[in-house]
């Protein structure tokens, strides 16, 4: 009697707006508490509005937007008791009005043939793993994709992204640890060209933003490929890790300054208490905000939508 193949059921995958709630928990689960603590059985007073300011920028959401909520729920409310499902609400429409502007799809120009995607960023912040979900998402788009392996420092990057092209059908440019990155780059548009890629991904090395002779690498990656393409890179994307809350700040003023950073894909929001620093980076920086990440799976990264996130972050159900 011939064996008999096991049975394999796949695990149903939650949707979007749940699983995205879930891995905001933690940040919103720390918003909610105060605002219960805060608001129950208390008349509005400007003590209490201090209180509720200080809880916002301490949930890394900003200054600006904390002023902005606070000021709203001020609006003809003193003297009189609020639900703390009203001032959520608050919180939600005031978050969403600051990332709505920065919810913007990846559009990829694809007359600019091969369209070069330089991803930048800090090490741990999840380069090489977001290049690998969105070589997914344009492969079954049916799109060609050729990458390029140019964290050449660490041969565990190189690796990782030989597993993804494997993984997604897509031809990896790579060359031995060491290996000058510009010029590795310059390949790679090459290989696309002759390969009749669609798309050019680029990975770079892990930078500290306060190494100058690494951001220096890093410009001279840009230059490279603006002589090969006067107009490549034509997307700079920066990931960026939301577990180092108030630092990403600093990391978007410097790589958008050497880089020219023009969107953003944000990580590890399942991993963090200071999923708020997403709306104090669209406040100040008003950079696209492409992708965001919530696990380490190939589908756990999805197009930025304001209303979910907004609606997640402050506790409400789900978003229309």
């Amino acid at each position: 009697m011939p064996p008999v193949a096991p049975l394999v059921i796949e695990p149903v995958r939650a949707p979007w707006f749940q699983r995205l709630r879930e891995g905001l928990s933690r940040s919103s689960n720390q918003l909610s508490g105060s605002i219960t603590a805060l608001f129950t059985k208390r008349r509005l007073d400007e003590e209490t509005l201090q209180d509720f300011e200080d809880v916002l920028i301490q949930a890394d959401l900003g200054v600006e937007t904390a002023m902005r909520i606070t000021g709203r729920l001020a609006d003809g409310r003193f003297g009189r008791e609020i639900s703390g499902d009203a001032v959520r609400a608050i919180l939600a429409d005031e978050v969403e009005t600051v990332l709505k502007p920065v919810a913007i799809p990846l559009e990829l120009d694809l007359e600019k043939k091969p369209h070069v995607i330089l991803v930048v960023g800090v090490n741990g912040t999840g380069k090489t793993t977001t290049i690998g979900k969105l070589t997914a998402k344009l492969a079954r788009a049916g799109l060609k994709v050729t990458l390029c392996a140019g964290d050449t420092f660490r041969a565990a990057a190189v690796e990782q992204l030989k597993i993804w092209g494997e993984r997604t059908g897509s031809p990896v440019v790579a060359r031995a640890t060491g290996a000058d990155a510009a010029g590795l780059a310059y390949e790679a548009y090459d290989e696309a060209v002759a390969n009749d890629s669609d798309v050019l991904i680029i990975d770079t090395a892990g930078r500290l933003q306060n190494k100058a002779e690494l951001m220096a690498e890093l410009e001279k990656i840009v230059r490279v490929l603006s002589k090969r393409e006067p107009d490549a890179p034509h997307t700079v994307l920066q990931t960026l890790d939301a577990t180092t809350g108030q630092n990403a700040l600093s990391q978007v003023e410097i790589f958008r300054n050497v880089a020219g950073v023009n969107g953003l894909v944000m990580t590890k929001l399942d991993g963090t208490a200071r999923g708020g620093i997403l709306v104090a980076i669209a406040a100040r920086y008003k950079l696209p905000v492409y992708f965001i990440g919530i696990g380490e799976g190939i589908d756990d990264l999805e197009p930025f939508k304001a209303r979910d996130f907004a609606q997640a972050i402050a506790g409400g159900g789900a978003a229309a």
